[in-house]
Parts: C-alpha cells; structure tokens; sequence
C-alpha cells in the first residue's frame, strides 16, 4: 500500500458527494466498516475516506481467498513470452528462484506496466515527456487526538523552517488526516523527482525522503500540542504516481471529460479531479471535472492495441496527461481493475471480448459502469 492510506475517487466531488464506484470496492469498504476501520467520507480538494493499514491487509486477504485467487506475496514478474500479437507466458522471481506460468488472457496491474514492457506490447513512460511526481508518505504517532492541526498550521509551520535553513523540504502543503484506530496522522509531503524505472534512481529518491521525513516531524512538533509526536511509519517505498502506460485501442483524453462525452463502451466511472504534482516545481494542482461529477472510462483503454490478450487496470490503463491524473487513483482503479478482471476472464473462457456482456456482468456485480447510474 505504500502508506497512501486515503481511498480517492470513490466519490464524486460536488457539494453532495455520491458514490461513483461500486461492486469489488463496497466488497471492501463493506469489510472495512465492519472493523470500525474506516472513516469518511472527508475532503480536502477532493472528496475520500480513510482506512486502517492492518485492517484493509485482513479485507483483502479475505476477499481474495473468498474468490479462490492464488496470492504470492514477494513475487515479481521478471519476463515473459510473445508469440505473434499474444503473450504465452509470464516469468517471475521468488526467494525460491525462477518461474513460470502459462496463461490464455493477462492483465498488467502492476502500476508500472512490468508485465506490458517485458512482453513486448506497445508501452510509453508518462505523456509526451511529463510525468507525474512521486511522494513518500508518512504517519506521525504521539498526537493525541484532541489536538487539531489543520494544514494552514503546517504550511506556516514549514515556510519559517525553510527561512530559518532548516530542512531538507520538498512541500509545505498536504492533506492532513487522522487513521480510524490508531487516531496517527497521515500526510504526503516529501516528493522526489526519480524513475520508478530504475533502482538505483528510486533508492536515492527513498534516501532523501526519509530525510525530509524527520525534517517534517520536527515542525510538526513545533506545533501546538504535537511536542511528543514520533514518525511512525513511511511508505515501504516512494508512492509512485505514474510509469509507463500501455498503448491501447483508445487513450482517453480530459477532453473527453471536458465535453462531456459519453462512451458506449465505458466499463467504470472517474471521480477524481487531474491531481498534478510537478517534479520541477514539486507543487500541485488540482483541476475539477465538469459540475464535479462522474465521467465514463470506455472499455477500449483497457485493452492493449497492439498484443491481443493483454489488458491494463489503474494507472497503467491509456490516458493522456491529464486524464492520468485523474483515473490513476486507488478508488477508479477498484473499478478499472474489475473490469479487466471481467474481460480477461471472458477472452480466457470464451476466445473473445464481448463488451456489452463485459458491462452486464460488471452490473450484476454492483459495479457502476454509466454516468446515468449515479445522477
């Protein structure tokens, strides 16, 4: 999970915020509220709720044996063969050396397009050379849970530790939220411009930002009530935000959002705004989809263009810079990820995709797959 502990994109963003994905999510969120574990919705920018790390780790692992899915943790795919315009297998590493399995139908949900790269399907790293910034996330315990701190304190608190040569710093806004159980709190300040790609580039990246991380919990014990705050937890590694995308039958553009257009084949709904963090002037944006509501996500950005058993969910489905920004976040990738479940799952059973019947059974597993379902 990376310590990225918010659910983003669950939620439309207007004054009355409605849910706009379903079906394996509410399985979680269902999960979740059972084990008082969540909280929300909440906003800041954008509307999301909150989840206890622990507590989600028991859903998930439950929902998946429940599901008769075969989990491998500390795996990772390291090959994989092509024969003319379809993937024939998949190679991974373990502590147990080398493997490999066969497959009809695949789906890359890796975040960095691994499996979509190693086979040779048609691949690009962010947008026309921009990619979105990665930040390490951090939790602070020893804050009791009266103290308030909003992220106006926090800011202030940074720009005079920055004047004083105090440091290092990378941001000096974020989001602020407490978890359901524990009451730590979770911010997303130190960025690092790296390539997610590459090792050496990441492990320097993660270097620094464990630095900035206690440089962070010394202003936060600057603020009021928070002198006995302690640095919990930082993400196992960088929250990398964008890699590489597949090339599929369609990139969705925020045009797209922008005017409205509805897609015949849409297999999910987007809810986020385009959330930017620039790697040269490691600041963020955040722009607002029409009337803060929904928009469609159509099936073809799922599916590789070029290798015809290959799909994509989360972030490494096709969209251009701004629509990446938006679509890539943990609650729209519950809904990207089922739906490349549903339709690599026919291809395997069925030699073929059928997208009117890949929505069907997307409806009749709660999912919502048209804007009309939420307004």
């Amino acid at each position: 999970m990376r310590n990225v502990l918010t659910y983003c994109g669950l939620y439309t963003l207007g004054d009355e915020p409605r849910r706009a994905v379903m079906g394996v999510a509410e399985e979680v969120m269902a999960g979740l509220r059972k084990l008082g574990a969540v909280t929300g919705p909440q906003r800041h920018r954008g509307v999301f709720v909150v989840f206890d790390p622990e507590a989600v780790k028991l859903v998930l692992d439950s929902l998946c044996a429940e599901a008769g899915v075969q989990v491998m943790f500390n795996a990772f795919v390291c090959g994989a063969t092509r024969a003319d315009d379809r993937i024939v297998d998949l190679r991974w590493h373990d502590h147990g050396g080398e493997h490999t399995i066969r497959a009809r139908a695949f789906v890359d949900a890796s975040g960095e397009g691994d499996l979509a790269q190693f086979a040779g399907a048609a691949t690009r790293y962010g947008n026309d050379g921009a990619v979105n910034l990665g930040t390490l996330a951090t939790r602070f315990g020893g804050i009791p849970r009266d103290v308030v701190v909003t992220a106006d304190q926090l800011t202030a608190a940074v720009q005079a530790a920055k004047a004083a040569g105090r440091g290092p710093f990378s941001k000096d806004r974020s989001v602020l939220t407490r978890l359901p159980i524990s009451g730590d709190m979770v911010c997303y300040l130190a960025s690092e411009d790296y390539d997610p790609r590459d090792a050496l580039s990441q492990s320097a990246a993660e270097r620094r930002g464990r630095q900035q991380a206690w440089a962070y919990l010394d202003v936060i014990r600057s603020l009021p009530g928070c002198a006995n705050a302690w640095l919990a937890s930082t993400g196992p590694e960088f929250g990398t935000r964008e890699a590489r995308h597949i090339e599929a039958a369609h990139r969705l553009a925020w045009q797209d959002v922008v005017e409205g257009r509805p897609q015949p084949d849409s297999i999910a709904l987007g809810a986020w705004g385009v959330e930017w963090h620039d790697r040269t002037t490691l600041q963020s944006s955040f722009i607002y989809p029409p009337d803060k509501t929904a928009y469609e996500i159509p099936l073809r950005c799922l599916l590789s263009r070029d290798t015809g058993n290959l799909f994509a969910a989360g972030r490494v489905v096709d969209a251009d810079r701004q629509a990446g920004a938006s679509l890539r976040v943990m609650g729209t990738a519950f809904a990207t990820g089922q739906a490349a479940g549903v339709a690599a799952a026919m291809l395997a059973d069925q030699g073929k995709v059928d997208g009117e019947r890949v929505r069907r059974v997307l409806r009749e597993q709660g999912a919502l797959v048209e804007v009309s379902q939420i307004t």
